[in-house]
Protein backbone atom coordinates (compact mmCIF):
# COMPACT_ATOMS: atom_id res chain seq x y z
CA UNK A 1 0.00 0.00 0.00
CA UNK A 2 1.72 3.35 -1.17
CA UNK A 3 2.09 5.75 1.71
CA UNK A 4 -0.69 8.31 -0.18
CA UNK A 5 -3.34 5.55 -0.21
CA UNK A 6 -2.43 5.10 3.65
CA UNK A 7 -2.48 8.08 5.21
CA UNK A 8 -6.31 8.18 3.47
CA UNK A 9 -6.89 5.21 5.36
CA UNK A 10 -8.57 6.74 8.15
CA UNK A 11 -10.04 9.82 8.91
CA UNK A 12 -8.75 11.59 12.41
CA UNK A 13 -12.14 13.07 13.59
CA UNK A 14 -13.34 8.93 13.58
CA UNK A 15 -10.71 8.25 15.66
CA UNK A 16 -11.31 10.58 17.90
CA UNK A 17 -15.03 10.05 17.78
CA UNK A 18 -14.34 6.42 18.84
CA UNK A 19 -12.20 7.26 21.56
CA UNK A 20 -14.57 10.57 22.52
CA UNK A 21 -17.54 7.65 23.12
CA UNK A 22 -15.54 5.21 24.98
CA UNK A 23 -14.76 2.77 21.75
CA UNK A 24 -11.24 0.39 21.97
CA UNK A 25 -9.02 1.78 18.97
CA UNK A 26 -7.94 -0.83 17.12
CA UNK A 27 -4.36 -1.33 16.15
CA UNK A 28 -4.55 0.25 12.08
CA UNK A 29 -6.29 3.17 13.94
CA UNK A 30 -3.12 3.75 16.39
CA UNK A 31 -0.63 2.94 13.87
CA UNK A 32 -2.38 5.56 11.32
CA UNK A 33 -2.79 8.36 14.03
CA UNK A 34 0.75 8.11 15.80
CA UNK A 35 2.23 8.05 12.28
CA UNK A 36 0.40 10.64 10.26
CA UNK A 37 0.44 12.61 13.50
CA UNK A 38 4.46 12.54 13.08
CA UNK A 39 4.44 13.21 9.91
CA UNK A 40 2.47 16.37 10.03
CA UNK A 41 -0.88 15.00 8.35
CA UNK A 42 -3.33 14.80 11.80
CA UNK A 43 -3.05 18.81 13.20
CA UNK A 44 -2.16 19.77 16.93
CA UNK A 45 -6.10 20.51 17.71
CA UNK A 46 -6.71 16.71 16.30
CA UNK A 47 -4.48 14.97 18.49
CA UNK A 48 -4.93 17.57 21.49
CA UNK A 49 -9.20 15.85 20.77
CA UNK A 50 -7.93 12.49 20.87
CA UNK A 51 -5.33 12.86 23.92
CA UNK A 52 -8.02 14.45 25.84
CA UNK A 53 -10.46 11.86 25.30
CA UNK A 54 -7.56 9.38 26.28
CA UNK A 55 -7.30 11.08 29.51
CA UNK A 56 -10.86 10.95 30.39
CA UNK A 57 -12.04 7.41 28.86
CA UNK A 58 -8.77 5.62 29.54
CA UNK A 59 -7.28 2.95 27.39
CA UNK A 60 -7.20 -1.02 27.44
CA UNK A 61 -3.66 -2.40 28.08
CA UNK A 62 -3.61 -3.47 23.82
CA UNK A 63 -4.38 -0.02 23.21
CA UNK A 64 -1.37 1.13 25.17
CA UNK A 65 0.58 -1.51 23.92
CA UNK A 66 0.17 -0.58 20.22
CA UNK A 67 0.24 2.77 21.08
CA UNK A 68 3.77 2.40 22.23
CA UNK A 69 4.31 0.29 19.77
CA UNK A 70 3.75 3.25 17.38
CA UNK A 71 5.80 5.45 18.85
CA UNK A 72 8.68 3.01 18.63
CA UNK A 73 8.32 2.88 15.50
CA UNK A 74 8.28 6.15 14.47
CA UNK A 75 11.96 6.43 14.72
CA UNK A 76 14.70 3.83 14.96
CA UNK A 77 14.81 1.02 17.75
CA UNK A 78 18.33 0.58 18.90
CA UNK A 79 20.42 -2.44 18.91
CA UNK A 80 23.06 -3.53 21.96
CA UNK A 81 24.60 -6.76 20.56
CA UNK A 82 25.78 -8.28 23.86
CA UNK A 83 28.58 -9.13 22.32
CA UNK A 84 29.76 -5.34 20.93
CA UNK A 85 29.67 -4.63 24.23
CA UNK A 86 32.11 -6.69 25.83
CA UNK A 87 29.52 -9.68 26.59
CA UNK A 88 27.99 -7.17 29.18
CA UNK A 89 24.52 -7.61 29.78
CA UNK A 90 22.70 -4.02 29.71
CA UNK A 91 20.46 -2.63 32.29
CA UNK A 92 18.92 1.12 32.43
CA UNK A 93 16.78 2.84 35.01
CA UNK A 94 14.48 5.83 34.62
CA UNK A 95 13.06 8.27 37.57
CA UNK A 96 9.84 9.47 36.89
CA UNK A 97 11.55 13.19 38.39
CA UNK A 98 11.21 14.22 41.96
CA UNK A 99 13.41 16.84 43.72
CA UNK A 100 17.02 16.28 44.82
CA UNK A 101 17.37 13.05 42.56
CA UNK A 102 20.32 12.58 41.46
CA UNK A 103 20.65 8.87 41.99
CA UNK A 104 21.65 8.30 38.39
CA UNK A 105 24.78 10.17 38.65
CA UNK A 106 26.48 7.70 41.41
CA UNK A 107 23.84 4.52 39.93
CA UNK A 108 25.19 4.21 36.56
CA UNK A 109 28.64 3.87 37.46
CA UNK A 110 28.24 1.63 40.18
CA UNK A 111 26.28 -0.32 38.43
CA UNK A 112 28.73 -0.66 35.54
CA UNK A 113 31.00 -1.36 37.95
CA UNK A 114 29.81 -4.51 38.68
CA UNK A 115 29.76 -5.89 35.37
CA UNK A 116 26.69 -4.43 33.24
CA UNK A 117 26.48 -1.71 30.63
CA UNK A 118 24.18 0.89 31.47
CA UNK A 119 23.18 3.04 28.09
CA UNK A 120 21.14 5.98 30.11
CA UNK A 121 19.48 8.44 27.71
CA UNK A 122 18.50 11.08 29.88
CA UNK A 123 16.59 14.67 29.81
CA UNK A 124 16.91 18.01 31.36
CA UNK A 125 14.81 19.49 34.20
CA UNK A 126 11.48 21.59 33.53
CA UNK A 127 9.11 23.35 36.48
CA UNK A 128 10.17 21.86 40.07
CA UNK A 129 11.86 18.64 39.42
CA UNK A 130 15.86 18.55 38.06
CA UNK A 131 17.30 17.00 34.61
CA UNK A 132 20.58 14.63 35.32
CA UNK A 133 21.58 16.69 31.94
CA UNK A 134 21.52 19.57 33.43
CA UNK A 135 23.38 18.44 36.67
CA UNK A 136 26.44 16.88 34.49
CA UNK A 137 26.35 20.10 32.11
CA UNK A 138 27.43 21.70 35.29
CA UNK A 139 31.25 19.86 35.23
CA UNK A 140 33.31 21.65 33.18
CA UNK A 141 33.50 20.33 29.05
CA UNK A 142 31.34 17.84 30.00
CA UNK A 143 28.71 16.98 26.61
CA UNK A 144 25.66 15.50 26.93
CA UNK A 145 25.89 14.47 22.85
CA UNK A 146 27.17 11.84 21.35
CA UNK A 147 27.32 10.18 18.08
CA UNK A 148 26.35 6.62 17.97
CA UNK A 149 29.72 5.25 17.15
CA UNK A 150 30.71 7.04 20.75
CA UNK A 151 27.70 5.82 22.85
CA UNK A 152 28.65 2.18 22.02
CA UNK A 153 32.44 2.53 22.24
CA UNK A 154 31.80 3.92 26.01
CA UNK A 155 29.69 1.23 26.36
CA UNK A 156 31.99 -1.31 25.59
CA UNK A 157 35.42 0.23 27.09
CA UNK A 158 33.84 2.27 29.86
CA UNK A 159 30.41 1.01 30.67
CA UNK A 160 28.11 3.04 31.17
CA UNK A 161 27.23 6.17 28.94
CA UNK A 162 24.50 9.38 30.15
CA UNK A 163 23.49 11.48 27.45
CA UNK A 164 21.08 12.89 25.29
CA UNK A 165 18.43 10.78 23.09
CA UNK A 166 19.21 10.90 19.32
CA UNK A 167 16.23 13.07 17.47
CA UNK A 168 15.68 10.00 15.70
CA UNK A 169 14.22 7.82 18.97
CA UNK A 170 10.85 8.12 19.42
CA UNK A 171 10.10 11.21 17.33
CA UNK A 172 6.18 11.00 18.21
CA UNK A 173 6.64 10.82 21.55
CA UNK A 174 8.63 14.43 21.27
CA UNK A 175 5.86 15.98 19.03
CA UNK A 176 3.23 14.19 21.83
CA UNK A 177 5.06 15.27 24.85
CA UNK A 178 4.64 19.09 24.07
CA UNK A 179 1.26 18.93 22.67
CA UNK A 180 0.37 17.45 26.48
CA UNK A 181 2.20 19.88 28.12
CA UNK A 182 -0.22 22.36 27.11
CA UNK A 183 -3.42 20.91 26.58
CA UNK A 184 -3.81 19.37 29.91
CA UNK A 185 -3.57 15.88 29.16
CA UNK A 186 -0.32 15.33 31.48
CA UNK A 187 -2.18 13.41 33.70
CA UNK A 188 -3.40 10.60 31.39
CA UNK A 189 -1.27 7.40 32.33
CA UNK A 190 -1.71 5.74 29.28
CA UNK A 191 0.12 8.66 27.60
CA UNK A 192 2.49 8.62 30.65
CA UNK A 193 3.63 4.97 30.18
CA UNK A 194 3.71 5.31 26.67
CA UNK A 195 5.85 7.94 26.89
CA UNK A 196 8.28 6.71 28.84
CA UNK A 197 8.58 3.38 27.92
CA UNK A 198 8.59 3.86 23.94
CA UNK A 199 11.85 5.45 24.39
CA UNK A 200 13.25 3.02 27.08
CA UNK A 201 12.37 0.17 24.88
CA UNK A 202 13.64 2.00 21.93
CA UNK A 203 17.06 2.78 23.21
CA UNK A 204 17.85 -1.16 23.21
CA UNK A 205 18.20 -1.78 26.72
CA UNK A 206 17.64 -5.81 27.89
CA UNK A 207 16.25 -4.79 31.04
CA UNK A 208 15.12 -2.00 32.78
CA UNK A 209 14.10 -0.80 36.48
CA UNK A 210 11.73 1.90 36.77
CA UNK A 211 11.57 4.63 40.05
CA UNK A 212 8.40 5.29 40.27
CA UNK A 213 8.30 8.49 42.51
CA UNK A 214 5.29 9.67 45.12
CA UNK A 215 4.61 12.35 46.73
CA UNK A 216 4.23 16.50 46.78
CA UNK A 217 7.58 16.18 45.03
CA UNK A 218 6.97 13.93 42.41
CA UNK A 219 4.32 14.01 39.18
CA UNK A 220 2.35 11.04 40.75
CA UNK A 221 0.65 12.28 44.70
CA UNK A 222 -0.39 9.29 46.06
CA UNK A 223 0.43 5.45 46.09
CA UNK A 224 -2.58 4.34 44.15
CA UNK A 225 -2.38 5.92 41.11
CA UNK A 226 1.61 5.41 41.18
CA UNK A 227 1.11 1.64 41.28
CA UNK A 228 -1.15 1.76 38.27
CA UNK A 229 1.34 3.88 36.26
CA UNK A 230 4.35 1.11 37.44
CA UNK A 231 1.81 -1.64 36.57
CA UNK A 232 0.76 -0.28 33.30
CA UNK A 233 4.50 0.33 32.29
CA UNK A 234 6.20 -2.94 33.56
CA UNK A 235 3.45 -4.81 31.42
CA UNK A 236 5.15 -2.87 28.33
CA UNK A 237 8.16 -3.78 29.16
CA UNK A 238 7.37 -7.44 29.16
CA UNK A 239 5.26 -6.94 26.22
CA UNK A 240 7.93 -5.99 23.89
CA UNK A 241 10.78 -7.84 25.66
CA UNK A 242 12.55 -5.66 28.03
CA UNK A 243 12.58 -7.46 31.76
CA UNK A 244 11.41 -4.57 33.48
CA UNK A 245 10.53 -4.15 37.39
CA UNK A 246 9.23 -0.94 39.34
CA UNK A 247 9.43 0.38 42.85
CA UNK A 248 7.41 3.37 44.19
CA UNK A 249 9.47 5.56 46.00
CA UNK A 250 8.66 8.21 48.61
CA UNK A 251 8.78 12.35 47.28
CA UNK A 252 7.40 13.94 50.28
CA UNK A 253 10.89 14.82 51.23
CA UNK A 254 13.67 15.28 49.00
CA UNK A 255 16.28 12.78 48.42
CA UNK A 256 19.76 14.09 50.22
CA UNK A 257 20.82 17.50 51.22
CA UNK A 258 21.04 19.36 47.82
CA UNK A 259 18.47 21.03 44.74
CA UNK A 260 20.50 22.30 42.53
CA UNK A 261 22.82 20.71 39.45
CA UNK A 262 26.68 21.41 40.81
CA UNK A 263 25.34 20.70 44.49
CA UNK A 264 24.13 17.77 43.49
CA UNK A 265 26.96 16.59 41.32
CA UNK A 266 29.16 16.96 44.24
CA UNK A 267 26.76 14.92 46.43
CA UNK A 268 26.80 12.20 44.23
CA UNK A 269 30.53 12.24 44.42
CA UNK A 270 30.32 12.28 47.97
CA UNK A 271 28.10 8.91 47.50
CA UNK A 272 31.17 7.55 45.17
CA UNK A 273 33.53 8.25 47.73
CA UNK A 274 31.53 5.82 50.13
CA UNK A 275 30.08 8.47 52.01
CA UNK A 276 26.80 11.08 51.50
CA UNK A 277 23.61 11.25 53.10
CA UNK A 278 21.70 8.06 53.67
CA UNK A 279 19.11 8.03 52.11
CA UNK A 280 20.42 8.50 48.56
CA UNK A 281 22.92 5.72 49.47
CA UNK A 282 20.07 3.46 50.43
CA UNK A 283 18.35 4.28 47.24
CA UNK A 284 21.47 3.50 44.77
CA UNK A 285 21.99 0.61 46.14
CA UNK A 286 18.71 -0.72 45.97
CA UNK A 287 18.33 0.50 42.65
CA UNK A 288 21.46 -0.78 41.65
CA UNK A 289 20.37 -4.45 42.97
CA UNK A 290 17.33 -4.37 40.85
CA UNK A 291 18.77 -3.65 37.90
CA UNK A 292 21.77 -6.33 38.87
CA UNK A 293 19.06 -8.82 39.12
CA UNK A 294 17.26 -8.04 36.03
CA UNK A 295 20.34 -7.82 34.16
CA UNK A 296 21.01 -11.64 35.37
CA UNK A 297 23.61 -10.75 37.91
CA UNK A 298 22.01 -11.41 41.46
CA UNK A 299 25.37 -12.84 43.30
CA UNK A 300 26.98 -9.02 42.51
CA UNK A 301 26.92 -6.58 45.72
CA UNK A 302 27.07 -3.03 44.33
CA UNK A 303 28.05 -1.52 47.98
CA UNK A 304 31.34 -3.28 47.33
CA UNK A 305 32.03 -1.40 44.84
CA UNK A 306 31.69 2.05 46.65
CA UNK A 307 33.94 1.05 49.07
CA UNK A 308 36.19 -0.09 47.16
CA UNK A 309 36.87 2.86 44.75
CA UNK A 310 35.97 0.89 41.58
CA UNK A 311 32.58 2.70 40.68
CA UNK A 312 34.00 6.15 41.30
CA UNK A 313 36.82 4.63 38.53
CA UNK A 314 34.22 4.53 36.25
CA UNK A 315 32.54 7.35 36.62
CA UNK A 316 36.04 9.50 36.24
CA UNK A 317 36.14 7.35 33.09
CA UNK A 318 32.44 7.89 32.32
CA UNK A 319 32.91 11.58 32.50
CA UNK A 320 36.61 11.97 30.75
CA UNK A 321 34.90 10.16 27.46
CA UNK A 322 32.31 12.73 27.19
CA UNK A 323 35.20 15.34 27.12
CA UNK A 324 34.40 16.38 31.00
CA UNK A 325 37.16 17.53 33.35
CA UNK A 326 36.59 14.84 36.39
CA UNK A 327 39.31 16.93 38.25
CA UNK A 328 38.00 20.67 37.62
CA UNK A 329 36.21 22.32 40.22
CA UNK A 330 32.39 22.20 40.30
CA UNK A 331 30.69 25.94 39.50
CA UNK A 332 29.30 27.86 42.67
CA UNK A 333 26.95 30.29 43.00
CA UNK A 334 28.10 34.20 43.54
CA UNK A 335 25.65 34.80 46.46
CA UNK A 336 24.03 32.91 49.28
CA UNK A 337 21.84 33.60 51.85
CA UNK A 338 20.98 31.56 54.85
CA UNK A 339 17.43 30.57 56.34
CA UNK A 340 17.56 30.08 59.75
CA UNK A 341 15.24 27.39 61.59
CA UNK A 342 12.33 29.57 62.77
CA UNK A 343 11.46 27.60 66.54
CA UNK A 344 13.47 25.00 68.62
CA UNK A 345 12.16 21.54 68.22
CA UNK A 346 12.08 18.22 65.83
CA UNK A 347 12.11 18.91 62.37
CA UNK A 348 8.72 16.49 61.12
CA UNK A 349 8.41 17.98 57.69
CA UNK A 350 10.04 19.00 54.79
CA UNK A 351 8.15 19.48 51.53
CA UNK A 352 9.85 18.16 48.56
CA UNK A 353 7.83 20.29 46.21
CA UNK A 354 8.57 23.65 47.99
CA UNK A 355 12.27 22.78 48.33
CA UNK A 356 12.23 22.67 44.16
CA UNK A 357 10.30 25.25 43.46
CA UNK A 358 12.73 27.45 45.49
CA UNK A 359 15.72 25.75 43.54
CA UNK A 360 14.07 26.58 40.19
CA UNK A 361 13.25 29.89 41.48
CA UNK A 362 16.92 30.29 42.51
CA UNK A 363 17.64 29.28 38.87
CA UNK A 364 18.29 25.64 38.70
CA UNK A 365 15.44 25.29 36.64
CA UNK A 366 13.40 26.30 33.80
CA UNK A 367 10.22 27.44 32.90
CA UNK A 368 10.67 26.43 29.56
CA UNK A 369 12.32 24.31 27.54
CA UNK A 370 14.61 26.85 26.02
CA UNK A 371 15.40 28.78 29.26
CA UNK A 372 18.97 28.68 30.38
CA UNK A 373 20.48 27.16 34.12
CA UNK A 374 22.43 28.38 36.33
CA UNK A 375 24.74 25.65 37.33
CA UNK A 376 25.38 26.71 40.82
CA UNK A 377 22.07 27.59 41.85
CA UNK A 378 19.90 25.42 44.75
CA UNK A 379 19.51 24.65 48.04
CA UNK A 380 21.25 23.08 50.53
CA UNK A 381 18.99 21.52 53.41
CA UNK A 382 20.97 21.47 56.82
CA UNK A 383 17.97 19.07 58.56
CA UNK A 384 15.81 16.42 57.42
CA UNK A 385 12.76 15.10 59.22
CA UNK A 386 13.87 13.63 62.50
CA UNK A 387 16.41 15.64 62.88
CA UNK A 388 16.79 18.53 65.96
CA UNK A 389 17.18 22.06 65.40
CA UNK A 390 17.33 25.40 67.40
CA UNK A 391 15.63 28.38 66.44
CA UNK A 392 18.10 30.91 64.55
CA UNK A 393 20.16 28.41 63.62
CA UNK A 394 21.09 27.78 59.58
CA UNK A 395 18.04 25.81 58.09
CA UNK A 396 18.49 26.41 54.40
CA UNK A 397 21.31 27.96 52.48
CA UNK A 398 20.32 29.11 49.45
CA UNK A 399 22.41 29.61 45.95
CA UNK A 400 22.32 31.83 42.95
CA UNK A 401 24.43 34.28 40.18
CA UNK A 402 21.56 36.37 41.14
CA UNK A 403 20.54 38.21 44.60
CA UNK A 404 17.10 39.49 43.76
CA UNK A 405 15.60 35.84 43.19
CA UNK A 406 16.19 35.19 47.03
CA UNK A 407 12.94 36.83 47.92
CA UNK A 408 11.11 34.46 46.32
CA UNK A 409 12.77 31.34 46.80
CA UNK A 410 12.54 32.25 50.30
CA UNK A 411 8.78 32.63 49.90
CA UNK A 412 8.35 28.75 48.17
CA UNK A 413 10.19 27.84 51.77
CA UNK A 414 8.17 29.77 53.69
CA UNK A 415 5.26 26.55 54.42
CA UNK A 416 7.60 24.30 54.03
CA UNK A 417 8.76 22.73 57.41
CA UNK A 418 6.82 21.97 60.39
CA UNK A 419 8.79 21.90 63.71
CA UNK A 420 7.30 19.61 66.56
CA UNK A 421 8.52 19.64 70.16
CA UNK A 422 11.69 18.14 71.09
CA UNK A 423 9.93 14.37 72.22
CA UNK A 424 8.05 14.65 68.50
CA UNK A 425 9.01 11.84 65.75
CA UNK A 426 7.88 12.09 62.37
CA UNK A 427 5.96 10.10 60.82
CA UNK A 428 7.54 8.33 57.93
CA UNK A 429 6.49 5.84 55.22
CA UNK A 430 9.83 3.54 53.91
CA UNK A 431 11.92 5.43 51.01
CA UNK A 432 11.12 1.78 49.29
CA UNK A 433 7.45 1.95 49.49
CA UNK A 434 6.11 -1.31 47.06
CA UNK A 435 7.84 -3.10 44.61
CA UNK A 436 6.14 -3.92 41.08
CA UNK A 437 6.93 -6.72 39.11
Amino acid sequence: MSEAFESRAFDAVDVIRTKRDGGQLSDPQIDWVVAAYTRGEVADEQMSALAMAILLNGMTHPEISRWTEAMIASGIRMQIPRDAVGGRPTADKHSTGGVGDKITLPLSPLVAACGAAVPQLSGRGLGHTGGTLDKLESIPGWRATVTGDEFMAQLRDVGAVICAASDDLAPADKKLYGLRDVTGTVEAIPLIASSIMSKKIAEGTGALVLDVKVGSGAFMKDVDRARELAQTMVALGGDHGVRTVALLTDMETPLGLTAGNALEVRESLEVLEGGGPDDVVELTLALAREMLTAAGMEGVDPADKLKDGSAMDVWRRMIAAQEGDPDAPLPEARETHVLPAPADGVLVRLDAYAVGVAAWRLGAGRARKEDPVQAGAGVVMHAKPGATVRGGEPLFTLHTDTPERFDRAAAALAEAVTIAPGDSRPDLRPLVIERVG
